[in-house]
C-alpha cells in the first residue's frame, strides 16, 4: 500500500482516551431523548429530538452531506457520506431509537438520566444503540485529530425505528441503494459475549411474530355455574402453546426441523447461566452441549405475552376470550415466511376448541455474514490490537432485518456485526448500562479498522 492506512497507533489510542469525558457528556445528552419510536409510548417530538442531536454530532466529527430523512415508517435516520475516490468505503451503521423503559419502579435510578454506578453507566439506550452510536463517532473523531482525515471513505447511517422492526430504513435502503453502498458495513448493534473478549457476531436469527386470538363465547360465565362444559377460551389457548415445546422444552412445530447443529464455537453452560440469569436450582433446557444448537441453529417459540384477567382483578368466571403474542425465531438457513406459515398452522391445528384466529405480527429473515474476506481479517487484526486478545464469533438470537437488505442489495459488501454490548448490558431489560472500557476498546477498534482496510 502507498502507506494512506499509516497511523501512530499509540496517538490513536490516546486520542480515544481523551475523548472519552465527550463521550460521557454526549451520551448523557441523548439518553435524556425518551426515542421509543412509538407515539403511543413516548411523544414523537423526543425521536426529533434525538435524530436532530445525532445529526449535529455526526456534522461534528467531519462526516458530510449529513442530513435527517423521513422514512416510509415516519422515523428519521440521519444519513451522510464524506466521498473520496480511490479508496475503500465504509458504512458505518447505528440507531438512536431505544425501547420501552417498562416499569418504572424496577430501575435503581431514571432510566432516563445517565448514572454512573460501580464504574458503569446507566439509562436506556446506554448500551443499545447510543452507546454504539457514541464509539464510532469516537473512532472518526480520534483519527480525524491524529491523521488530519480518514483514509477511506467513510458513510454514517444512523437508524430511528430499529426497535420497532417497522421496516423505514429497510425501505429507504432499497429505494436508495446507493446511500448504503461500501466495500465493508460494520452494524454496531450487538457485542462481546463477556466484557473484553471482542466478538464478531456471524449469524442472526431469522424472526416471525404472529397473535393468536381464541374466541368462544360472547362473555365470561360464572365458573360455578357453567365450568366443565363450558368452552374456556384461556384453557384452550394454554393447551395449543403447550404444545409448541415438548418435555425438554425443544421447539416441536409440526413440520419445522429442530435438528439443526452449531457449526461454531460451543456456549458454555455456566456462562449461560449467569448470562441469562438463570435461578439456582433451575437448569438451562436440553443437554448442556446443546445449548448453541438451540441458540443460533434451531427454531425456538417464545410466548411474548397474553391477555388473560389479573390475579388482583380475578373473578370465578370461565374466560370467553384469550390472547398471546408468540415469538417464532429461525437459524439463518430457514425461511422465515414458511416457518411462520407453519407455526400458524400448527396452532389453528392444535387449540382444541373455539373460533381461531392467527394473524402475523412481524417477519424477518436470518442472517450470516462472510468470514473470508480483507474486511473481516481487517477488522479482526483491529480487535485484537484494541482489545490485546484475539476475536471470537458468536451466534445472536436478535434479528436485524437492515443486515439482510444490505446483503441482498451489495452481495459483494463485506458485512461485520459488532459493539459495545457485553451481558451485564441487560439491553432491552431494566437498568442498562455500558461499560465505559468496553465503548473506549470498541472505539479504539473502529478507528483501527480503518487504518487497516486503507
Amino acid at each position: 500500500m502507498d502507506g494512506v492506512g499509516v497511523v501512530d497507533k499509540d496517538a490513536l489510542r490516546v486520542a480515544v482516551a481523551e475523548g472519552m469525558p465527550w463521550v460521557r457528556a454526549e451520551l448523557a445528552r441523548l439518553v435524556a431523548f425518551r426515542s421509543v419510536a412509538n407515539p403511543a409510548i413516548e411523544p414523537v417530538e423526543q425521536c426529533i429530538g434525538a435524530a436532530q442531536r445525532v445529526a449535529e454530532l455526526v456534522r461534528s466529527v467531519g462526516v458530510d452531506g449529513v442530513e435527517a430523512i423521513e422514512t416510509a415508517d415516519g422515523s428519521l435516520a440521519v444519513c451522510g457520506r464524506s466521498h473520496r475516490a480511490g479508496v475503500a468505503s465504509v458504512l458505518l451503521y447505528s440507531h438512536h431509537d431505544v425501547v420501552p423503559v417498562g416499569d418504572l419502579a424496577a430501575w435503581t435510578s431514571d432510566p432516563w438520566s445517565l448514572t454512573e454506578r460501580d464504574g458503569r453507566w446507566y439509562g436506556r439506550g446506554a448500551a443499545d444503540c447510543k452507546g454504539n452510536l457514541l464509539a464510532i463517532l469516537l473512532a472518526l473523531k480520534a483519527l480525524r485529530q491524529v491523521r488530519g482525515d480518514w483514509p477511506v471513505e467513510v458513510a454514517v447511517v444512523v437508524e430511528g425505528s430499529e426497535e420497532q422492526s417497522s421496516g423505514g430504513m429497510e425501505a429507504l435502503a432499497r429505494s436508495r441503494p446507493d446511500m448504503v453502498a461500501a466495500d465493508a458495513i460494520v452494524i454496531a448493534d450487538t457485542g462481546n459475549i463477556e466484557s473484553g473478549l471482542p466478538t464478531l457476531t456471524t449469524s442472526l436469527r431469522g424472526t416471525g411474530s404472529v397473535i393468536v386470538t381464541v374466541r368462544t363465547m360472547e362473555h365470561a360465565a360464572h365458573s360455578g355455574m357453567f365450568g366443565g362444559a363450558a368452552p374456556d377460551a384461556l384453557q384452550a389457548l394454554l393447551m395449543g402453546l403447550a404444545s409448541l415445546r415438548d418435555a425438554s422444552g425443544e421447539t416441536t412445530i409440526d413440520g419445522l426441523a429442530h435438528d439443526g447443529v452449531w457449526d461454531g464455537a460451543p456456549f458454555d453452560a455456566d456462562r449461560f447461566r449467569a448470562d441469562a440469569a438463570v435461578l439456582e436450582g433451575v437448569a438451562p433446557l436440553g443437554d448442556a452441549a446443546e445449548i448453541a444448537d438451540r441458540l443460533w441453529a434451531r427454531p425456538a417459540a417464545t410466548v411474548l405475552a397474553i391477555d388473560v384477567p389479573q390475579i388482583a382483578q380475578v373473578t370465578a368466571a370461565v374466560q370467553g376470550e384469550a390472547r398471546a403474542v408468540i415469538n417464532l425465531r429461525v437459524p439463518p438457513s430457514m425461511d422465515s415466511a414458511s416457518a411462520q406459515r407453519l407455526l400458524i398452522e400448527h396452532l389453528e391445528r392444535h387449540i382444541p376448541w373455539g373460533l381461531v384466529d392467527v394473524r402475523p405480527v412481524s417477519l424477518g429473515q436470518g442472517f450470516r455474514a462472510r468470514t473470508d474476506g480483507p474486511a473481516y481479517a481487517a477488522m479482526e487484526r483491529a480487535m485484537a490490537q484494541a482489545f490485546g486478545v484475539a476475536p471470537v464469533t458468536t451466534g445472536q438470537g436478535g434479528s436485524i432485518p437492515l443486515a439482510v437488505a444490505l446483503a441482498e442489495l451489495h452481495p459483494d459488501s463485506e458485512i461485520m456485526l459488532m459493539g459495545v454490548e457485553e451481558p451485564a448490558s441487560r439491553i432491552h431489560a431494566t437498568d442498562e448500562s455500558v461499560d465505559p472500557r468496553e465503548l473506549e476498546r470498541t472505539a479504539y477498534a473502529l478507528a483501527l479498522f480503518l487504518c487497516e482496510l486503507a
